[in-house]
C-alpha cells in the first residue's frame, strides 16, 4: 500500500528541515520526499492541508501502554517502564513484550529493563541479556540506585553494551516520606515536604560516578532550577549525560496542590514557580534534551483518597502535544526545539530508526495543526484512566493522524 502526503509542511529535527512538500510511503518505509512527487497507481492521497508532518513522537518514558490513547496523542513509539505487574528484570519478559509489540497493528512498544533485580537495588540485572531481546535502556524506574557502590558496578557493566542507564534523580533518604515540595505550599498544607536539593544531590552523585566510568546517563524527570543547573555545569564539563522532563512540570506549580487536588501528586513533586520557568528555560536551550509523558493511568480508587495516601500518576499521552507546544506559543521556545525533544533526540539516545524523515526510515509519522484550539475534556480520553489536573483547560496543537509503518492508526478532527 502506498500513501501519498500533500500540501504538508514537512518539519525533520533530525536535519533541521522545515518546508513545504509532499512526502511519499511504500510498504511501511518512506521512500520520496520532494516539493512534488507523482502518486504511484492505486496509491491513496493525504492533503495535510498546510498541517506540520513530523516524525511520529518517541515518549521515553510511560508506565502502560494504552495504545489507541498514544496514537490519539501523535505517539507512534512508547517506552514501557519495568514497573509492571511482572517487573522487566528479565530477557524473557523482554522478549515476550517485544513479541507482543511486533505481532500487533499498535504503536511500537519498547522496554527499558531494570537496572537491579526486582527494581531492589541491591544485585545487577542481567542488563547484556536484556539489551539482546531488545531493552533500549535500564531504570528502576521512580526509585534512585542509592548505593554508590552498586551504581558505579551498574555503570562499569553498561559500558560494555554501550547501554543507557536511567536514574530517578532523587535521593531517597531526602525524599522519605515526602509528599509535596519543600515550600510554603507544603507548610501551609501540612504536607511532608521533599526538597529540591534531593535532586541536585542525586545528579552531582550520578554525575561524578559518570566521569569515573565513562558510562552513557540519562536522569528522567528533571524538575527544579537546582536540577537543572547540575545538569547544566556537567555538561559544560563534557559529562555524557542527558535528562528529561514532562510538560506537566512546565505548566504547573506546587499551587496546583492547593486544596488538597490529589490528580496534582506527581513524583517528583511539582514545585515553585521559579523552577517551572527554569525548566523551560532549560527545554528552550538544550540543557534539557527531550520531554516525555510519564504515562501513568491511575484509578480513582487510588487517587481520590487522602493526598498522603493518594498515589502519584498523571495520565499524559493525549495532552502531550498541547501541553509541550504551550511554551511555544508563549514566545518561549520554537517548534523545532520542541519537536527535536520529542523525536531526533530520543531515538539517538535509545538506538532507534525512528525519529527521521528520510528514504528508507520506517513510515511512523504524526500529522497535527499547532495552532488548532481545544479544550482538554478528561472523559473524552482513550487512556485506561482520566487522572489529570488538566481538565477543561485551553490549549492549541492537536494531531489530525497518526501512522505506525505505514499504517494509519488514528484520524482526528
Amino acid at each position: 500500500m502506498s500513501t501519498l502526503y500533500v500540501n504538508a509542511r514537512l518539519i525533520d529535527p533530525a536535519t533541521g528541515m522545515d518546508e513545504k512538500g509532499c512526502l511519499l510511503t511504500e510498504g511501511g518505509v518512506i521512500t520520496a520526499i520532494g516539493a512534488s512527487l507523482d502518486a504511484p497507481e492505486g496509491a491513496e492521497l493525504v492533503d495535510c492541508k498546510g498541517r506540520v508532518l513530523a516524525p511520529g513522537f518517541i515518549d521515553m518514558r510511560a508506565h502502560r501502554v494504552d495504545s489507541a490513547s498514544a496514537a490519539a496523542g501523535g505517539i507512534t513509539t512508547v517506552i514501557l517502564q519495568p514497573d509492571q505487574t511482572t517487573v522487566i528484570d528479565t530477557d524473557a519478559v523482554v522478549e515476550r513484550i517485544r513479541r507482543r509489540s511486533d505481532d500487533t497493528d499498535t504503536v511500537r512498544v519498547y522496554p527499558m529493563g531494570a537496572a537491579t533485580r526486582g527494581m531492589e537495588g541491591r544485585q545487577l540485572a542481567e542488563i547484556g541479556q536484556m539489551q539482546e531481546s531488545g531493552a533500549v535502556g535500564f531504570t528502576d524506574c521512580r526509585h534512585a540506585v542509592s548505593d554508590s557502590r552498586v551504581m558505579r558496578r551498574l555503570m562499569e557493566y553498561a559500558t560494555y553494551f554501550d547501554a543507557l542507564i536511567v536514574q530517578f534523580a532523587e535521593d531517597r533518604s531526602l525524599a522519605d516520606g515526602g509528599e509535596a515540595n519543600e515550600g510554603e505550599v507544603a507548610t501551609r498544607l501540612g504536607l511532608a515536604g521533599i526538597p529540591a536539593a534531593a535532586e541536585a544531590i542525586q545528579i552531582e552523585r550520578d554525575v561524578r560516578l559518570a566521569e569515573l566510568t565513562g558510562a552513557r546517563l540519562h536522569f528522567a524527570l528533571i524538575s527544579s532550577r537546582e536540577g537543572v543547573e547540575a545538569i547544566r555545569a556537567a555538561k559544560k564539563r563534557g559529562v555524557k549525560i542527558s535528562c528529561s522532563t514532562a510538560p506537566h512540570y512546565l505548566h504547573l506549580n506546587d499551587n496546583a496542590l492547593e486544596g488538597y487536588r490529589t490528580f496534582a501528586r506527581l513524583s517528583p513533586p511539582l514545585r515553585t514557580e521559579e523552577d517551572r520557568l527554569a525548566l523551560i528555560a532549560a527545554v528552550a536551550d538544550g540543557t534539557i534534551d527531550t520531554l516525555v509523558s510519564d504515562h501513568d493511568p491511575r484509578s480513582e480508587d487510588v487517587k481520590r483518597l487522602p493526598f498522603g495516601q493518594a498515589a502519584p500518576g498523571i495520565v499524559g499521552f493525549e495532552t502531550l502535544l498541547g501541553l509541550a507546544l504551550a511554551p511555544m506559543h508563549a514566545g518561549k521556545m520554537d517548534l523545532m526545539t520542541v519537536l527535536k525533544a520529542l523525536t531526533a533526540t530520543p531515538a539517538k539516545l535509545l538506538g532507534l530508526e525512528t525519529g527521521r524523515l528520510a528514504a528508507g526510515a520506517p513510515a511512523d509519522l504524526v500529522v497535527f495543526d499547532p495552532g488548532k484550539p481545544w479544550r482538554i475534556d478528561r472523559e473524552q480520553f482513550l487512556s485506561s484512566a482520566r487522572n489529570t489536573p488538566f481538565d477543561t483547560l485551553p490549549v492549541q496543537g492537536k494531531v489530525w493522524r497518526t501512522v505506525v509503518g505505514g499504517k494509519t492508526l488514528h484520524i482526528g478532527e
